[in-house]
């Protein structure tokens, strides 16, 4: 049998006792345990929807994984019964039909990154770690590094290859295309920010940037890749009294407010302020810059930030290789959430932090009350060119935030989870006390991002708001998307705790 008439053939069906389901049914966050009955390991787009139809046709609950960087238990939760692993549908090339790159559900960021800058010199602004799969996480919208120069990657999306089911059971494949005259245009709009898991299986994305003309080379066709990239990390202790926190982190703020416009000189900067608890030993600056100036960049950008701290920062820079930046951006940092034990509660702002909500994150980065040695508050910069698009162009609505920020926590000891979820969910709830303990869209926050999933948005035990997860996620966006749901998805196979809610008939 050929290579060709192999993987048109039926998926591989992996059930318990299988050497292979073990690694299949476990990949993903350990701080989840699935046990599904099956996993189909599919290859294609037909194995697909062989995989979904048997689901369906058994009435199976059935979820989806490509890179297995979910942030919950949407794929490991014990009602899934059927796991749909695409992490073999890897390719990535140029369509000449579609005058697009395709890239398939399973790639992981690294090897996008890898074969678009050596194949053609171009890349995707998508996400900063490089074992994240792109199924899940374009469909997100996806930011990442150069999301301030180029906006979203999703914003870069033409096309978008989804199994669905229809409303008699049966499962099969669809394209849907930005084309103005394409009858399946809300299916591509809904990925391009409704997230995973809501409408059906991904197989293949198609990127082309907009406006991009076809009567060239494909390289004209998606962003030029950085020639390199200028790293730069600079570090302070975590033994800063709250003053110099405070003033710390409100510069960081501070600056991206002043130079989170669409064209803003500093667009081609990218950076991540990660606050520690005092275990850590260190709050540490991680970030990149591209272009001409980039040293230049990098010393304003520090030398503001550090004004009047009144501590001792030590800090350095390279240049790097862009290939050898993306597979490992922040050396010594942990990245993504595959094979990680963490919880992570994000917010994007479109002001920054008062005093009063740093000062409560000293306190909790500062708490000897509790022994959470993995704690951190992360600051991040966004705005830029992924503002430069109208909320309602692509599904990724939240398009005038200037930050995103995040509480988080990781630990290795089963046992400490009960008080790391506590110390995070209590720090969280504290930032956010004047908006019912949770980042709801105002005048100072635009929202959260749906690929930082967090289930407690849904729960009214951590959100005391009356506004539901659903406004955080998708703002004015979210009527549309449940008709898209309710049209693509009627039956609603593709469910999770977060996912988008049929439209009511």
């Amino acid at each position: 049998m050929s290579v060709d008439e192999e993987r048109s053939a039926v998926p591989w069906r992996i059930e318990r006792g299988d050497p292979r389901y073990e690694d299949l049914a476990g990949r993903g966050s350990k701080r989840f345990a699935g046990r599904p009955d099956r996993v189909y390991a599919v290859q294609t787009t037909e194995q697909v929807v062989s995989a979904v139809q048997a689901s369906v046709s058994e009435r199976l609950r059935l979820a989806v994984r490509s890179g297995g960087h979910c942030f919950e238990a949407f794929v490991s939760d014990p009602d899934v019964r059927v796991v749909i692993d695409t992490s073999l549908m890897s390719d990535v090339y140029y369509d000449r039909d579609r005058a697009a790159f395709a890239v398939e559900a399973g790639a992981r960021l690294g090897d996008v990154y890898r074969k678009l800058f050596l194949g053609w010199d171009v890349t995707i602004p998508a996400g900063v770690a490089a074992n994240v799969g792109v199924g899940g996480h374009i469909v997100g919208g996806a930011f990442g590094f150069l999301c301030r120069k180029h906006g979203l990657a999703a914003d870069h999306l033409y096309a978008v290859e989804v199994v669905v089911v229809d409303d008699q059971g049966m499962a099969k494949s669809i394209v849907a295309t930005r084309e103005p005259s394409d009858p399946n245009r809300e299916l591509w709009w809904a990925h391009t920010g409704g997230g995973g898991g809501n409408f059906g299986v991904v197989t293949r994305y198609w990127f082309r940037s907009p406006g991009a003309s076809l009567r060239g080379a494909p390289s004209g066709l998606l962003p030029a890749a950085p020639d390199s990239v200028l790293t730069f990390k600079a570090e302070w202790s975590t033994e800063l009294d709250e003053r110099a926190f405070v003033r710390l982190a409100r510069n960081y703020g501070a600056w991206c407010e002043q130079n989170g416009e669409p064209d803003s000189p500093a667009r081609d900067l990218y950076s991540s302020l990660f606050l520690g608890r005092r275990q850590l030993g260190k709050h540490s600056l991680r970030g990149i810059a591209i272009g001409p100036v980039d040293e230049g960049l990098f010393a304003e950008h520090l030398a503001f930030i550090n004004d009047g701290v009144g501590a001792h920062c030590t800090h350095e820079s390279q240049r790097r290789t862009w290939l050898s930046h993306v597979f490992d951006p922040f050396p010594g940092m942990p990245m993504g959430a595959e094979g990680s034990t963490f919880k992570l509660k994000d917010a994007l702002l479109r002001r920054r932090y008062g005093d009063a909500q740093l000062a409560t994150a000293y306190r909790h980065l500062t708490r000897t009350d509790v022994d959470v040695a993995g704690g951190a508050f992360g600051l991040t910069t966004y705005g830029g060119q992924t503002n430069a698009v109208a909320p309602d162009a692509t599904a990724s609505v939240h398009r005038d935030a200037l930050m995103t920020t995040s509480c988080s926590v990781g630990w290795a000891d089963p046992g400490d989870e009960a008080k790391c979820l506590s110390w995070v969910r209590e720090f969280y709830r504290e930032l956010f006390a004047d908006t019912g303990g949770v980042p709801t869209p105002g005048k100072l926050v635009a929202g959260a991002l749906v690929n930082h999933a967090d289930v407690d948005l849904a729960d009214p035990a951590h959100n005391t708001s009356g506004v539901p997860f659903s406004a955080i996620y998708y703002g004015g966006n979210y009527p549309r998307l449940q008709r898209a749901k309710s049209h693509w998805d009627p039956l609603d196979v593709f469910r999770h705790p977060l996912s988008i809610r049929p439209e009511k008939g």
